[in-house]
């Protein structure tokens, strides 16, 4: 396993559409591994593929719940119901947080690492993380739906 380098805004491939995935191979699951072992580094709960400079339609998401790790290659949202507006933060935009409005539940529509096709129904802050993982495939950043900035030391006292 690997750390990678976590890519920092303002590096212009954070805000690039992502490439889709056609290939599902040995080199495709080291990526995702390493993106894994990235994400726990970096205290992280989904790490989009343009966040370590590969830009490919590649999240993963782990919000330490029942799901446990969920792999999200060529992921599409396929249904929204729902607003909820809470604080995000962002391994590419370290020490900034803010109120982001978001769907309160999601269906996504994705591949696996072996490329099987299926369905995922998120709520709460699981459809909160792979809304925001999905945003970057598509090169959206979080700031730009930020309705309100915070401080690190605002959210800690």
């Amino acid at each position: 396993m690997a750390i990678l380098k976590i890519i920092e805004h303002p590096n212009e491939i954070l805000s690039t559409e992502c490439e889709e995935v056609f290939v599902f191979n040995n080199k495709l699951r080291k990526l995702i591994k390493n993106m894994y072992e990235t994400m726990i580094e970096h205290d992280g709960v989904g790490l989009a593929a343009p966040q370590v400079g590969v830009n490919l339609r590649i999240a993963i998401v782990d919000i330490n719940d029942e799901n446990g790790l969920i792999e999200l290659i060529n992921p599409v949202i396929i249904e929204e119901t729902g607003k909820i507006t809470e604080v995000e933060g962002c391994l590419s935009f370290p020490g900034i947080y803010g109120d982001v409005t978001r769907p309160h539940e999601i269906k996504v529509k994705a591949q696996n690492a072996k490329g099987k096709q299926f369905t995922l129904s998120a709520v709460g802050f699981l459809a909160r993380a792979i809304s925001h993982e999905i945003d970057h495939l598509n090169g959206i950043l979080f700031t730009s739906k930020v309705e309100k900035f915070y401080e690190l030391e605002t959210l800690e006292g």
